[in-house]
C-alpha cells in the first residue's frame, strides 16, 4: 500500500499574502491501483493535506514580475539529442537552442518569489528558443607583400615577405596562417669584421623634482625684489613707472596663473651595450666605444592631472511649456577648471554636460501651439478655366458657370482671441499675426476650390401673337382717347432678374373708332330658302357672342349699342340650278400693315359642283365670280412699343421713413441692411424709326421705372497685423548691409464702399550693426629661459658642459576677446581654437655647436612665376672660425626658392544645371496663384555650369582668384504647354425629324494637337471630330399641307347636252410652314408629313341636271379603342341639290370597318434619353441642364401631334430637365519654387543646391496636366576642400644609437582637395585651414609623436600594426541571418638573423566589432583555372587575399612567387558495388573529398583519392608506372577481343543472306565521356 495524493487546491483566505492556505486530498491506495483504508498505509509517512500559501491578489501585478535571464549560448540540437545521426556538411549554419533562467521576484529587492504569484497574471516566458550557430569561418589573410631587402650588406642575411590578415578566425574556424616567411640572402662576403655590438636605450624613467626647488626660487625672487627695491628708491616717477610696467609684464609672462602649475624636473634612461645574437655585455668592457654615448638624463616637466570644480546645479529646463506632443528640452550644468592638465597627462575631461527634460511644477503654462489660418477666399472666376484658343479670352463679360476661386494661406499662433475673432471678424485687432509657416504642422488646408456663378437665364418670348381689334386704352374712362390695336406675346421661361430684362411684349398701333365690346361671329347656320321654298334664294342665320377687347366672351347687354351681324344671303340650287360649292377660309393677309404704297390682301375662292340643265335653270357664273379678295390689316405700319433700359444701382431712398433708422444700423454692419430704390428708363420707341413723344404710346401696358431693392452691406478691408521682424544675422562685416522685414495678409477684402485696404503690406529695415563681435583667442606670451638639468645631475654624464645642451622652456597663456580685453578662460575653452603649448624643448647651444643668426625675411620679388626670392643667416662668434661650420650642407647659410605665382586657370567642371527662369521674370497671377502656363512658366530661362579656378600647380583656389562669379550662363528656352486646339462649334444641323422628338447635331474637328503638356483633347472620333448630340422637339404642326380648290371638271364621257357624267378634277397641293396667322410660306415638300398629304387629282361623276348634288365628304369620325372589327368608322356628306321628282340621292353616309394600324391607332407616350449636359454659351463648365423629350407615339410608331395622347388624359409622370455637371477643366496648380536648399556639399566640384516645388491643385478633367519637372538642381560655386591631414609617421628616432626606445613623428598640415572620391589631397599654406577645427577625420586629439622601438640588429621583432581591416559582415545569405560585423589589424614577425630565429615573438591580431560591413565573396580572377597561369584570389571589392581553392576534384600547384600555377585534377578511382547499375567503364570524374558517400548524388561506391603531384608541382614516379601498365594491359585486351570475333571463310551465298544483317549498334546512355 501508498499513498495517493491529488493536486493543491486553490490558495483561499480572507487577506492578501502569505496568510492563505489550501488543500489537497489524500488516500491510501494498493498497488494494484483499487483504493483501501487509511489504516493500512503508515500513517507516519502521511503526506500532510494542508499547507500555507500566498494568496494572489490584483493589486500585486504592480509588486512582482518576471525576471528574465540572459539567453545561454548556442548549443547544437544533435548534441542534445540521443543518438542523433551524423551531421552534414556545415552549409550556412547549424541548428542549435538557448536556454535562459527566467522565474518570479519581487521587484522591490529583486528576491525570489513562487512562479505561482506570476502566473496568476501572465504565462511564464518561454525557456529556449531556436537558434543557428555558424559554420567556422576560417582565418582569412592577404597576399604577401614583395621581398624585402637583404637584411645585411654583406655575410647572410635574410629577406622577409608579410601578409596581413583580413578576416579573424570565428567560430572555431581554421587559424591564421603565418603572416611572414623567411627567405636567406648572400649579398656578398664581408671585407672586414661586422659590427657585433650596438647601443640600447631604454625608455625615459618618470619625471622627478629635485629637492625643493620652488622654495629657492621663491627666495631668490625675494631677494632680487629687495635690491630692485633699495636700487629703485632714488628713481624719479617716471623711471618708477617703466620699471612697475615691466615688473608687471614679467608677472604675466611668469607662470604664476593657477591654471597652470608647470614644474621642470629631471628623467633618466638606461643605456646598454648588446650582442647581436641578442645578449647583454657590460658598458665598461668598451664593446660600445666607437659609438657615441648617448644622452641619459633630461629637462621634463612634472605631470599634473587636470582638476576641476564639482558640477554646478543644473540650469532651468530650455522647454518652459507644457505639451507632451512637443520634443523635450535640454538643461545643463557645468564646472570650471581648477588647473590644466601637465606633461603627459590626459586632458581635462568635458567641462559641460546636457540631459533631455521636462518642466516641472503647476504654474508652467501650456506650449505654444500654431494652426493654420486661411484668408477669404476670392472672387469666383471663370476666365482661369479658358483654354488658350477660346475665344472668350478677348472678352471676359459675362462669363458664368464653373469658375475657380483662391486663397491664401498661413499659420498663426492658436489662442483664445482667434476663435472670437472668427466669430467677429470686425475686431481687427484681435486677428493673430502671422508667423513662418514651418512651424504649423499637419496637412495645409486647399488654397484653391472649385465655384459657381449663377449663368443668367436669358428671357424667351413666344411668336407675336395676331393684332386685337380696336380698343380704347381704358374702357372705363373712354372720353376723348385714342383707339389702339395691340399684339401680345408671352415670356416662354422665366429669365433671372424677374421680367425686366424681357423685351417689350406688347406692341400698338392707332387705329380709330375704339371700342372695348364687340361680337364675335361664331359660326353661320345651315342656309334656308325665304317663304319655306326647297330651293331658291335664303339666309344664313349667323351664331354670335359678346366678347370684350381682350377675346373674352361678356354678357351681350355690354354689345347692344352695337347692331349684331346680318344674315348672309345664299342660295338653295332648285334641281335645274348651276351649284356652287361653299367659299373657303379667308387665306393668310399678304401684309402685316399697310400703307400708301402696300395694301395688305386676303382671298377666298369657291367652285362649280355641277353645271345648269340647260336654259331653265340659274346660269353658272363666271370665273371671275368664283374668287373673291378684300383688304386686310388697315392699319398704318406705325407700331409703337415701349422700351426699357437697364435697372441703376441700388440706392438709399431718402424718402422713405426708415431712412435715418436704416443707416445707423448699416454703419455698424450688423442685422439686416435696409431697403433701397432702383430706377431705370422707359422710353416710347416707334419701331424702325426710333424714340417718340410718350403719348403716342398706350399708358395701360407702360412698364414702371422705379423697384424697392435690398441695399448691400458694406465690407471693410481686414488685414492681420504685422508679423515679428524676421532676425537680423550676426556677421561681424561691416561693409554687408542685411536687412530684417516683416508682412501682414488681408484677410478679407473691402467691398460695397468699405474701408480700403492699406497700400504698405511689407515693411523692410536694416539691422542694427552689433556693437561688439563676440569671439575669444589665446593670447600666448613671451618664452621663458631654457631651463637645463642641474649640473651636479649630469656632471658624470660624458661629453656634458656644464651651461649648454637640451632644457624646456615655459610660456604663459591668456584668454583675450577679440577686441584685445580680458576674458574669462572657460571661454576660450569653449570658442577658440586648440590651446597652443605652454612648454616646448629648447637647446642652449654648447661652445663647439655651431651658432647661427634667425634666417631674416625673404627678399622681394622680381617677377612673379619666374624670379626667385632669398633669405639669408650668418655665423655668430667662434663658429665662423671652426671649420665644421663652414660646411655650408650642414649648415647653409642661404636659402632661394621661387616667388610666388599668381597665375590662375579657370576651367568649367560638372554638367549644365536644370534651365532655371530668371526670379524677377515670374508674372503673378491676378488670383495670387500659380497656374500651370499662366504665369511665367516657360520661356527663356538660363542654365549654369560650375567654374573653378586652379592655380598653376593645379591647386584648387577660390574662384574669385580667376575673376569669375563661379558660373558660366547660357540661356536656354523652357518651351510652352500648347493646349489641343478644336474648331468653333458648326451650327445645329436641322432635327432629325419634322414632328415630335428628333436629335439635332454639331460637330468640332482637331486644328492642332497639344505638345509640351498642354491641355489634352477630348475623345475624338477616326476623322478627328467630337460632336455634340442633343435631342430637339418639331411641332407636328409646323409645316401643314395646304390644298388650292378643286378644278374645273375635266369630263371624259362628254355629253355636251347635258353637261355631266365621268370626269376628272385636280388641285395643287403645297406643303406650307405653318404660324399664327396661318400658313404663310411653302417649303419642300419633304418637310410636311407624306401620309397626310391630300389627293391632287380625283375621278368622279359631275351630276347631271336634276341629280341629286352632295357636298364632299366630312371627316372620318374615330374609331373608339380599342380597335376591333366589330367597331366602325363614318364619314357623312348633305344634300346642296335636292334631285328632281323620280331621282334618288345616294347615301350621305359612308361606313368602313376599323382595323388597327390601318384606320385606327393606339397612342402612347414615349421618352427619349437623357441629352448631354448642357451649359450657357458663356459658361466653360459647372452646373448645367440635361433635358429629354416626350412623344405622343402611334401604335404604327409614327410620332404624330401631343393632342393625341392628351386627348386620351395619358399619366404624364416623367421629368424632362434635370440639373447635371460638367467637370470643370482645372489646369494643375503648381506651389512657388522653394528656397534654394542649402549646398549638398560645403565644398569640392560637386555640391548642388535644389528646390522644389509641389502640387497645390492636381489636374481635373481635361485641364492642363501636372509638369514632370517637381525639382530643379544647379551646381554650387566651387570651393576648395581643405582639411588637416597627418603625414607619414617618421622612421623611430633614437638619437645618435643604433636601437632602443625612441620616438616617432608626424606633422599636421593642410591639404587641398576638389572633393570628389577620386581627388588628390595637395599641401597648402597652414593659414588656409586656419578656420578649421583641429581634427583629423573627425579625431579632435592631435597626436603627433609617440614612443616607438628601434630594433637592435640581429633583433626578431614584430612589426607595427597593420591599418584596420576593411568592416566585414559575417553573414550566412542561405540562412539569411547576420552575426555582426568585424574588422581586424595584425603584426608580422620580421627577422634579420638566421641564427636568432627560434627568439622570435609570435605574431599577434586583435579584431574588434564594426557597423556597416559587407558580405564578400571570393572567386578566381586572370584566366580561370583549371589550366590557368597567373590565377589569383580576389575579394569582391577587389582585394587580392589568399583563401580561394580549386573546385572540387582540383588541386593547387602554385608558382614561385606566390600565384596560382594552375589547377591539376585529382584521379579517382571508383570500385562499384554489386548494387551499382551505373557500373559502366567511364572516366573517372573528380569528386568533392569532403562529402561523405552517403550524399554524393548517383553514387553507392567507395572513393579512393590519389594526389599525382608532389609538393614541387611535378608529376609523381608511379603516375609514369601506372600509365605504362594501362597502355600494355589496353594492347592485350584489343587483340583478344579481335581473335575472338574473327570468323572462318564461308560460302559465298552464305554471306551474302548475313550482309543483311544490321550490325550491332552501340547503345549510348547520354554521358559525354563516352
Amino acid at each position: 500500500h501508498y499513498w495517493k495524493l491529488c493536486p493543491w487546491g486553490r490558495c483561499m483566505g480572507s487577506d492578501c499574502g502569505p496568510g492563505g492556505s489550501q488543500s489537497r486530498a489524500v488516500w491510501c491506495a494498493h498497488v494494484d491501483g483499487w483504493t483501501t483504508l487509511h489504516t493500512n498505509c503508515d500513517q507516519n509517512l502521511r503526506p500532510s493535506n494542508q499547507r500555507n500559501c500566498f494568496r494572489v491578489c490584483d493589486w500585486h501585478k504592480d509588486l512582482y514580475d518576471w525576471r528574465l535571464g540572459a539567453w545561454n549560448a548556442c548549443v547544437p540540437v544533435s548534441a542534445r539529442t540521443f543518438g542523433a545521426a551524423r551531421p552534414l556538411p556545415c552549409s550556412g549554419g547549424e541548428e542549435g537552442i538557448q536556454t535562459r533562467e527566467v522565474g518570479c521576484m519581487l521587484k522591490a529587492d529583486g528576491l525570489p518569489a513562487d512562479d505561482a504569484i506570476c502566473e496568476y497574471f501572465e504565462p511564464k516566458p518561454r525557456l529556449e528558443q531556436a537558434c543557428l550557430i555558424p559554420c567556422p569561418q576560417d582565418c582569412v589573410v592577404s597576399e604577401y607583400s614583395p621581398w624585402t631587402s637583404c637584411s645585411k650588406t654583406c655575410g647572410t642575411g635574410l629577406r622577409n615577405r608579410v601578409r596581413s590578415v583580413l578576416v579573424p578566425p570565428l567560430f572555431g574556424g581554421a587559424l591564421c596562417p603565418n603572416l611572414t616567411e623567411f627567405q636567406s640572402c648572400k649579398p656578398g662576403p664581408c671585407k672586414g669584421p661586422e659590427g657585433l655590438y650596438s647601443h640600447r636605450v631604454g625608455p625615459w624613467g618618470p619625471c622627478a623634482l629635485l629637492g625643493s626647488r620652488t622654495a629657492r626660487q621663491a627666495k631668490r625672487r625675494k631677494g632680487k625684489g629687495q635690491g630692485l627695491r633699495e636700487r629703485g628708491g632714488a628713481k624719479d616717477p617716471e623711471t618708477r613707472e617703466l620699471i612697475q610696467k615691466k615688473r608687471t609684464r614679467n608677472r604675466l609672462n611668469r607662470q604664476d596663473s593657477p591654471f597652470w602649475d608647470i614644474q621642470v624636473g629631471y628623467q633618466t634612461r638606461e643605456v646598454t651595450c648588446i650582442h647581436r645574437n641578442g645578449s647583454t655585455v657590460a658598458r665598461k668592457l668598451q664593446f660600445c666605444s666607437e659609438n657615441k654615448d648617448p644622452l641619459i638624463i633630461q629637462s621634463c616637466v612634472l605631470p599634473k592631472a587636470c582638476q576641476v570644480t564639482e558640477w554646478a546645479e543644473w540650469s532651468s529646463c530650455s522647454k518652459t511649456c507644457v505639451d507632451p506632443e512637443s520634443p523635450g528640452g535640454n538643461r545643463t550644468r557645468q564646472r570650471q577648471v581648477l588647473q590644466f592638465s601637465v606633461g603627459e597627462e590626459a586632458p581635462c575631461p568635458p567641462l559641460e554636460e546636457s540631459e533631455p527634460c521636462e518642466p516641472q511644477g503647476g504654474g508652467v503654462p501650456p506650449c505654444t501651439t500654431y494652426t493654420w489660418r486661411t484668408t477669404e477666399w476670392t472672387d469666383c472666376r471663370v476666365d482661369v478655366l479658358l483654354s488658350q484658343q477660346d475665344r472668350r479670352r478677348s472678352n471676359m463679360t459675362g462669363l458664368c458657370g464653373g469658375g475657380l476661386q483662391t486663397r491664401e494661406v498661413y499659420c498663426v499662433q492658436a489662442n483664445a482671441e482667434v476663435l472670437k475673432y472668427l466669430a467677429d471678424l470686425r475686431e481687427k485687432e484681435k486677428a493673430s499675426p502671422p508667423v513662418e509657416n514651418r512651424l504649423c504642422q499637419g496637412p495645409v488646408p486647399n488654397r484653391s476650390q472649385l465655384c459657381q456663378i449663377p449663368c443668367p437665364i436669358d428671357c424667351q418670348v413666344s411668336p407675336w401673337g395676331a393684332w386685337g381689334p380696336c380698343t380704347f386704352e381704358n374702357c372705363d374712362d373712354q372720353t376723348g382717347k385714342k383707339g389702339f390695336k395691340l399684339r401680345r406675346r408671352q415670356i416662354s421661361n422665366e429669365p433671372t432678374g424677374g421680367p425686366g430684362s424681357c423685351p417689350h411684349l406688347v406692341e400698338a398701333v392707332p387705329c380709330d373708332e375704339p371700342t372695348c365690346y364687340g361680337w364675335q361671329l361664331l359660326s353661320l347656320e345651315k342656309c334656308l330658302p325665304a317663304d319655306g321654298q326647297q330651293c331658291g334664294p335664303g339666309a344664313r342665320q349667323p351664331q354670335v357672342r359678346c366678347i370684350n377687347s381682350s377675346g373674352k366672351s361678356v354678357d351681350g347687354s355690354l354689345c347692344s349699342p352695337f347692331p349684331p351681324p346680318e344674315p348672309v344671303a345664299c342660295d338653295v340650287p332648285c334641281s335645274r340650278d348651276c351649284v356652287l360649292s361653299d367659299w373657303t377660309a379667308w387665306s393668310t393677309c399678304s401684309q402685316t400693315c399697310s400703307s400708301k404704297t402696300v395694301e395688305g390682301k386676303q382671298m377666298r375662292t369657291r367652285s362649280i359642283l355641277a353645271y345648269n340643265a340647260g336654259e331653265g335653270g340659274a346660269l353658272c357664273p363666271n370665273s371671275s365670280a368664283l374668287q373673291e379678295v378684300r383688304n386686310c390689316n388697315e392699319h398704318a405700319c406705325t407700331v409703337y412699343h415701349w422700351q426699357t433700359g437697364p435697372w441703376g444701382p441700388c440706392t438709399e431712398d431718402p424718402s422713405s421713413p426708415s431712412f435715418n433708422a436704416s443707416a445707423a444700423v448699416r454703419s455698424s454692419s450688423q442685422g439686416p441692411c435696409s431697403l433701397g430704390m432702383q430706377t431705370r428708363k422707359v422710353i416710347c420707341v416707334r419701331v424702325n424709326v426710333g424714340q417718340v413723344p410718350p403719348k403716342k404710346c398706350p399708358d395701360g401696358p407702360r412698364p414702371t421705372t422705379m423697384r424697392p431693392c435690398q441695399l448691400p452691406c458694406k465690407k471693410d478691408c481686414i488685414v492681420t497685423p504685422f508679423s515679428d521682424w524676421t532676425e537680423c544675422p550676426l556677421i561681424c562685416d561691416a561693409g554687408m548691409k542685411k536687412k530684417q522685414s516683416r508682412k501682414r495678409l488681408i484677410i478679407q477684402m473691402p467691398s460695397n464702399g468699405g474701408q480700403e485696404c492699406p497700400e504698405v503690406l511689407e515693411e523692410e529695415r536694416d539691422c542694427e550693426a552689433p556693437r561688439s563681435c563676440p569671439g575669444f583667442r589665446w593670447k600666448t606670451h613671451k618664452w621663458r629661459k631654457c631651463q637645463l638639468v642641474p649640473w651636479t645631475l649630469r656632471k658624470d654624464d660624458p661629453g656634458a658642459q656644464e651651461n649648454c645642451g637640451s632644457g624646456l622652456q615655459t610660456r604663459a597663456m591668456s584668454c583675450r576677446q577679440l577686441d584685445g580685453t580680458q576674458g574669462d578662460i572657460s571661454e576660450c575653452l569653449k570658442f577658440a581654437k586648440v590651446m597652443p603649448p605652454v612648454t616646448q624643448r629648447c637647446q642652449l647651444p654648447c661652445q663647439d655647436d655651431c651658432q647661427l643668426t634667425s634666417w631674416s625675411k625673404f627678399s622681394s620679388c622680381t617677377a612673379d612665376c619666374v624670379g626667385v626670392r632669398t633669405r639669408k643667416r650668418a655665423l655668430i662668434g667662434r663658429s665662423k672660425k671652426k671649420d665644421k661650420c663652414k660646411n655650408t650642407q650642414m649648415y647653409p647659410l642661404s636659402e632661394t626658392q621661387y616667388c610666388p605665382c599668381d597665375k590662375y586657370n579657370a576651367q568649367p567642371v560638372g554638367r549644365w544645371s536644370d534651365c532655371i527662369l530668371p526670379e524677377g521674370a515670374r508674372a503673378e497671377s491676378p488670383l495670387g496663384m500659380k497656374v500651370q502656363g499662366d504665369i511665367k512658366e516657360c520661356g527663356q530661362g538660363y542654365r549654369y555650369q560650375a567654374m573653378a579656378c586652379y592655380d598653376q600647380d593645379s591647386r584648387l583656389v577660390e574662384t574669385a582668384r580667376c575673376n569669375s562669379h563661379g558660373y558660366i550662363e547660357e540661356a536656354c528656352i523652357i518651351p510652352c504647354p500648347s493646349d489641343c486646339k478644336l474648331s468653333e462649334w458648326s451650327n445645329w444641323s436641322r432635327c432629325s425629324k419634322s414632328c415630335g422628338s428628333g436629335v439635332k447635331v454639331r460637330s468640332k474637328w482637331l486644328r492642332e494637337k497639344p505638345y509640351n503638356g498642354g491641355r489634352p483633347c477630348p475623345k475624338l472620333d477616326h476623322i478627328n471630330q467630337v460632336y455634340e448630340v442633343v435631342p430637339c422637339q418639331s411641332d407636328c404642326n409646323q409645316y401643314v399641307w395646304v390644298a388650292e380648290p378643286w378644278s374645273v371638271w375635266k369630263v371624259s364621257n362628254v355629253d355636251l347636252k347635258e353637261n355631266c357624267g365621268e370626269g376628272v378634277q385636280t388641285r395643287k397641293v403645297r406643303c406650307m410652314l405653318n404660324t399664327v396667322d396661318g400658313p404663310s410660306e411653302a417649303v419642300e415638300d419633304y418637310l410636311c408629313d407624306p401620309e397626310e398629304m391630300p389627293l391632287g387629282a380625283r375621278e368622279s361623276r359631275l351630276p347631271c341636271p336634276e341629280d341629286c348634288v352632295l357636298n364632299d365628304w366630312g371627316p372620318w369620325s374615330r374609331c373608339s379603342l380599342p380597335c376591333t372589327r366589330t367597331n366602325s368608322r363614318v364619314r357623312t356628306a348633305y344634300t346642296i341639290r335636292s334631285p328632281s321628282v323620280g331621282r334618288e340621292c345616294p347615301d350621305t353616309t359612308d361606313k368602313e370597318a376599323c382595323s388597327l394600324n390601318l384606320n385606327c391607332f393606339n397612342y402612347f407616350y414615349n421618352i427619349t434619353d437623357w441629352s448631354t449636359c448642357q451649359l450657357s454659351p458663356n459658361a466653360v463648365c459647372g452646373r448645367g441642364i440635361k433635358t429629354r423629350m416626350l412623344d405622343c407615339v402611334r401604335s404604327d410608331g409614327k410620332s404624330v401631334d401631343m393632342k393625341f395622347c392628351e386627348e386620351l388624359n395619358l399619366e404624364r409622370k416623367w421629368q424632362m430637365n434635370a440639373s447635371c455637371v460638367v467637370e470643370c477643366p482645372v489646369n494643375c496648380q503648381m506651389s512657388e519654387w522653394s528656397p534654394w536648399s542649402d549646398c549638398s556639399q560645403t565644398c569640392g566640384l560637386e555640391g548642388k543646391m535644389r528646390r522644389q516645388r509641389l502640387v497645390v491643385q492636381a489636374s481635373q478633367g481635361d485641364g492642363r496636366p501636372c509638369p514632370s519637372q517637381m525639382e530643379q538642381w544647379k551646381p554650387c560655386p566651387v570651393r576648395p576642400c581643405f582639411r588637416w591631414q597627418y603625414s607619414a609617421w617618421s622612421e623611430c628616432r633614437v638619437e645618435s644609437v643604433v636601437c632602443g626606445e625612441g620616438m616617432r613623428y608626424r606633422n599636421l598640415s593642410c591639404f587641398v582637395s576638389d572633393g570628389s572620391a577620386d581627388g588628390e589631397f595637395s599641401m597648402v599654406d597652414e593659414e588656409l585651414c586656419s578656420s578649421l577645427e583641429l581634427a583629423v577625420n573627425g579625431d579632435k586629439q592631435i597626436l603627433l609623436k609617440e614612443p616607438c622601438t628601434l630594433p637592435c640588429p640581429g633583433e626578431c621583432y614584430l612589426m607595427e600594426w597593420s591599418d584596420w581591416s576593411s568592416c566585414v559582415n559575417i553573414c550566412v545569405k542561405e540562412a539569411g541571418v547576420d552575426f555582426g560585423s568585424v574588422q581586424v589589424r595584425s603584426r608580422a614577425v620580421l627577422a634579420q638573423e638566421p641564427e636568432n630565429l627560434q627568439l622570435c615573438p609570435d605574431q599577434v591580431w586583435e579584431s574588434k566589432p564594426c557597423t556597416g560591413g559587407e558580405c564578400f565573396q571570393y572567386k578566381w580572377f586572370g584566366s580561370s583555372p583549371p589550366n590557368s597561369t597567373g590565377a589569383w584570389c580576389q575579394r569582391s571589392d577587389g582585394l587580392n587575399a589568399a583563401v580561394c581553392a580549386c573546385e572540387d576534384g582540383f588541386t593547387e600547384v602554385l608558382s614561385l612567387t606566390g600565384r596560382l600555377r594552375e589547377c591539376a585534377p585529382i584521379p579517382v578511382l571508383e570500385i562499384p558495388t554489386a548494387g551499382d547499375k551505373k557500373g559502366d567503364v567511364k572516366t573517372s570524374r573528380a569528386v568533392n573529398p569532403t562529402l561523405p558517400s552517403t550524399v554524393q548524388p548517383g553514387r553507392s561506391g567507395r572513393t579512393w583519392y590519389l594526389q599525382p603531384y608532389g609538393p614541387d608541382g611535378k608529376l609523381k614516379m608511379w603516375v609514369y608506372g601506372v600509365a605504362a601498365g594501362a597502355f600494355v594491359l589496353l594492347i592485350f585486351i584489343v587483340s583478344m577481343i579481335y581473335l575472338a570475333c574473327k570468323k572462318p571463310k564461308r560460302p559465298q551465298r552464305q554471306r551474302q543472306q548475313n550482309n543483311r544483317l544490321k550490325p550491332l549498334t552501340l547503345a549510348y546512355d547520354g554521358d559525354t565521356d563516352m
